[in-house]
């Protein structure tokens, strides 16, 4: 045990305070990180999480159910892109306007029936634009009908784990139970920057012109602060003004959601804020990179080989409170006994991250490679081992 906790020591002293229950020195105490309370928001609901770690860094109501307004269209670019990635179709391929689209009310991209536009051209009309027109259009194009769509929507939003959204059409057009909340919301953004990137940078564009009409981006925030890059606003009298927007500093992206703000303007303040708060007083970081090992030379038992290391398989970022880094504790807990064979997907340990009793991370360690099983004599030997060491059995 000492030497397991010995070597977990030195794996992890050079990233975090790792706790051992040894009484701290005064001197080298840090002092306590000091996070103000969030700002107060005037709109329903609202979340902000780090776009890298998926953490919330403040939220209110995030749960509640609200009607989303032209929000949804960021599920309907969404499916679309999903669609054209997987090679179903093309940016270029031509979508006939139909007059159901021709028709829609609320905003538009003034498209024209009987006509046919360009896949490419018909997101920006939705993404910059916000067009009706435009989404109807798309939607038929790709599920032949836009009922169809929704269904499509809602397939893909519990996918995501939106599990409070219910989508009725690909507009955002009020209907009755059409809903989706906060939290939902920023899932949505979050898979759309991390599976979509290339179709996310759309969400940045200030102009569209299409049919010699050229309209701006609804999302003020895109010409006030220069680390904006997206996403998506949405308006209707029972939903009041809401605003999803990502912005990234440095390495680290944040997302906010502001539902039911009372004004256009007010709903880009109260983004601002949230997004301004975050940056201020979170950083987010990668802590590890796949392969690194985090417990080298591990007994193996009944195996070829006697010895493995415990690495993380994939990239680890943490979101934590600015400048308390050096106050992050780790722990590694190893499985007491580790029996061959044993592959790179079987968990074999733990690593955990908390700050001020907190748990920031909780993640699987693995083998960084296979051993076969060893033949009997040598399984043999080693059962006797561990059987007069009073191993077995647990």
């Amino acid at each position: 045990m000492c030497k397991y906790l010995a070597v977990a020591l030195l794996a992890l002293q050079s990233l975090f305070v790792v706790s051992v229950g040894a009484q701290p020195v005064p001197n080298e105490v840090q002092p306590d990180v000091l996070i103000p309370a969030p700002p107060q928001i005037a709109a329903k609901s609202w979340i902000l999480i780090d776009a890298n770690t998926g953490k919330v860094l403040v939220e209110n109501n995030s749960d509640l159910q609200l009607p989303p307004a032209s929000l949804t269209k960021m599920m309907t670019s969404f499916v679309v892109a999903g669609e054209m990635d997987n090679g179903k179709i093309s940016a270029t391929a031509m979508v006939p306007i139909s007059v159901n689209a021709w028709q829609m009310g609320g905003s538009k991209m003034f498209v024209r029936e009987g006509t046919e536009v360009p896949i490419e051209d018909l997101l920006r009309g939705i993404i910059v634009q916000s067009g009706n027109d435009a989404t109807v259009a798309l939607a038929e194009y790709v599920a032949g009908s836009e009922s169809a769509f929704a269904d499509v929507m809602n397939q893909r939003a519990t996918l995501l784990g939106m599990n409070k959204s219910n989508f009725l059409n690909a507009t955002g057009w009020p209907a009755e139970g059409h809903l989706t909340t906060a939290r939902d919301l920023s899932l949505l953004a979050r898979a759309m920057i991390i599976d979509h990137p290339d179709h996310y940078k759309l969400y940045a564009e200030k102009y569209f012109e299409y049919n010699g009409i050229k309209q701006p981006n609804r999302n003020r925030l895109l010409w006030r602060d220069k680390t904006v890059d997206g996403i998506k606003t949405g308006h209707t009298e029972a939903a009041g003004y809401c605003l999803v927007a990502s912005a990234k500093r440095g390495d680290m992206r944040l997302i906010s959601v502001v539902m039911g703000a009372n004004t256009e303007e007010g709903r880009a303040q109260e983004s601002q804020k949230l997004l301004s708060y975050g940056f201020r007083y979170y950083e987010t970081a990668k802590v590890y990179s796949a392969g690194d090992v985090l417990k080298a030379d591990n007994r193996v038992w009944f195996g070829k080989e006697d010895a493995v290391d415990l690495v993380v398989n994939s990239d680890i970022f943490l979101t934590y409170p600015r400048g308390a880094r050096e106050q992050l504790d780790g722990n590694v807990h190893i499985d007491k006994v580790i029996e061959a064979p044993l592959t790179t997907t079987g968990e074999l340990g733990r690593l955990a991250i908390t700050y001020q009793q907190q748990q920031l991370l909780d993640i699987p360690l693995f083998a960084d490679h296979s051993i076969e099983e060893a033949g009997f004599f040598a399984r043999l030997w080693d059962h006797l081992v561990l059987f007069f060491k009073g191993l077995l059995g647990g």
